[in-house]
């Protein structure tokens, strides 16, 4: 029988679709069929004229994966560094402290450390349960104390933080601004409210910013809570 004669099979034609379907069901063909990548060819999708190999391609991609894992890593070890130089500040605060003799005193030490240590632009102590002679003498009572009854209606703007007993960032509202800050005020982008004591029994710490994205609404509050825990106890004990 001639090959003329011979029964021929019918093609079947394979859509993009198929190939692409099978080539996810069989990862390793590639792998299996190794001489088929130096043929095979992808058009290049960042520009140019010409062709690259899928090996090429792979390689490019990897390489991008890799630089944005290296971002990544670099990323992270920026905040762990940020992290332990301000565990370094709340120790160094910690022990000072507890080294005040005097509530005064702790004031003081409280006020230096956050305008040098922590390069706060204004910080304001707002006290509840303390009377002004206990802090007579002191160069810093106008600008960084207050002592206020919590009652007082100058206090109604920050009535929500009080009540939540939670340390709050962010941009704040003119009211609060105003009375915290004073002449400041305006020059005073964001600022976070920390609370001293349980639902800020004793009172509150404000550390002002002018840069309006410091203090953020996203920022972790779990150093603003150690430092308000650390100077109420601090006040409590003295």
């Amino acid at each position: 029988m001639s090959s003329a004669n011979k029964p021929q099979l019918a093609a079947t034609e394979l859509g993009a679709d198929e190939v692409a379907e099978y080539l996810q069901s069989h990862p390793e063909f590639f792998e299996n069929n190794q001489s088929l990548l130096d043929g095979l060819r992808i058009p290049h999708k960042t520009g140019g004229v010409g062709a690259v190999s899928l090996i090429e391609r792979q390689v490019s991609t990897l390489r991008q994966k890799n630089l944005q894992l290296e971002r990544k890593l670099s990323e992270l070890i920026d905040i762990a560094r940020s992290n332990d130089e301000l565990a370094d500040k709340v120790h160094v605060m910690a022990t000072a402290l507890m080294a005040a003799g005097t509530r005064a005193h702790i004031v003081e030490v409280a006020e230096g450390l956050l305008r040098h240590s922590f390069s706060a632009d204004q910080a304001v102590l707002v006290l509840f349960e303390y009377s002004d002679g206990e802090f007579e003498g002191l160069t810093t009572h106008d600008r960084f104390l207050r002592t206020i009854g919590r009652d007082d209606k100058r206090l109604r703007p920050f009535k929500t933080f009080l009540d939540s007993g939670e340390p709050r960032c962010g941009r704040i509202r003119d009211a609060q601004r105003e009375f915290l800050f004073a002449d400041d005020a305006d020059d005073m982008g964001s600022a976070a409210l920390v609370p001293l004591g349980e639902n800020a029994a004793a009172g509150f710490l404000a550390i002002g910013s002018r840069d309006a994205d410091y203090f953020n609404p996203t920022m972790s509050m779990d150093f603003l809570a150690r430092l308000g825990d650390l100077l109420g106890c601090a006040l409590a004990v003295r």
